[in-house]
């Protein structure tokens, strides 16, 4: 895609994201087939939710048949949220991130995994998990010191939620009892 459409489609759709106060991560141009796709990847520090996705779909599709952006031909709209490993690019990944377990690229080599406990404009603070029954260590790591960055996906991450589950159902337990006598 060359970086004027690129920058063209940018201006036209950022706006549309922004009003519903979302952030515009990424577009993609690419082929499929005969067809090209346009991925659009937005997110918010609260997540992005499938009618918020279905929404901004229908207002970014209404707004390219409105002017030439893809130029002729067909093309498939793809409007989505980052996937939960996506890379840490943007100072507000890192805010979005806080309390999760990061694995850290080093830009003087090595890598280091550690639970980001605090962001501010040079770094993060961060709290590398004891091993064997240690206790957890505390580090600072400066923006300049990271070459990439990338969420770990953790299933048994324990956390506060259970502090915020309705009574007497476990913290992200979001299924209801109907779904779960279907899966019996």
């Amino acid at each position: 895609m060359s970086t004027t459409q690129s920058e063209r489609l940018r201006g036209l759709l950022e706006p549309l994201v922004n009003a519903k106060d979302l952030d515009l991560e990424e577009i993609e141009v690419s082929r499929a087939g005969r067809r090209r796709m346009l991925r659009v990847v937005v997110d918010s520090d609260h997540g992005v939710e499938l009618d918020a996705c279905a929404e901004l779909s229908r207002a970014i599709s209404e707004k390219l048949d409105e002017t030439d952006a893809m130029g002729e031909g067909e093309y498939v709209l793809e409007v989505t949220s980052p996937g939960a490993d996506r890379p840490l690019t943007e100072h507000r990944h890192y805010v979005r991130a806080t309390g999760r377990l990061v694995k850290f690229q080093l830009r003087e080599g090595g890598e280091l995994t550690a639970r980001i406990m605090g962001v501010d404009d040079e770094g993060v603070d961060a709290e590398v998990p004891g091993v064997k029954g240690r206790k957890p260590t505390a580090c600072r790591l400066a923006f300049a010191d990271v070459a990439k960055a990338r969420v770990e996906i953790e299933f048994n991450r324990k956390d506060d939620k259970a502090a915020d589950a309705p009574e007497g159902r476990p913290a992200g337990d979001d299924e209801t009892d109907e779904t779960k006598e279907e899966e019996a």
